[in-house]
């Protein structure tokens, strides 16, 4: 099963780059707030947010937030369960949700909804990929990495049944190999 490494799509190099200019442009966005909550969507996004959160030059705390619509399939069923809560309160702070896929949207949907409802001062959203033609629901990103084709990626934080997520790279994998 996938004794070979994926095609790379996104070298080290250039993600750095991407991820280096989405920090001056948030930076930018917030250099008036007091701070920022950066609000990780776990698993994927734990390279990107500690290497975005790294080169941010604004006051910032970071949480994380555990969710899932695929459960242990490669296609996303609508439903969105939580996993893991917020330990912040984010009444009235600036907050930031951080993924690493914009896919179908329903969990950038369901995040925003529910935050919204704790009330923050400000509420924007990140994803290093945006997966164009897959979106079921309505969401805009407000801070967008790459928009890629509708195909499988991983590394970078990405997985396909929890392999290759710890990769430098992103990369494109078939995923039929992994089972639903």
């Amino acid at each position: 099963m996938h004794s070979t490494l994926p095609e790379v799509l996104f070298d080290e190099v250039r993600i750095r780059q991407r991820v280096e200019e989405l920090a001056l442009e948030i930076s930018g966005d917030y250099a008036e707030v007091d701070e920022l909550i950066l609000v990780g969507v776990l698993r994927g996004c734990y390279i990107f947010l500690a290497d975005l959160s790294r080169l941010l030059t604004v006051s910032r705390r970071i949480d994380f937030i555990s969710v899932s619509s695929y459960g242990n399939s490669t296609v996303s069923t609508g439903a969105v369960r939580m996993v893991l809560d917020l330990r912040l309160d984010i009444r009235g702070k600036h907050v930031l949700i951080v993924d690493d896929i914009l896919d179908s949207g329903y969990t950038m949907q369901y995040l925003v909804k529910l935050f919204l409802a704790r009330q923050p001062a400000s509420l924007k959203t990140c994803a290093l990929l945006h997966k164009q033609g897959r979106q079921k629901v309505d969401i805009t990103l407000d801070y967008r990495g790459f928009d890629i084709a509708d195909i499988w990626v991983v590394g970078y934080g990405l997985d396909c049944g929890d392999k290759f997520r710890a990769l430098p790279y992103i990369g494109r994998v078939d995923p039929t190999p992994f089972p639903d």
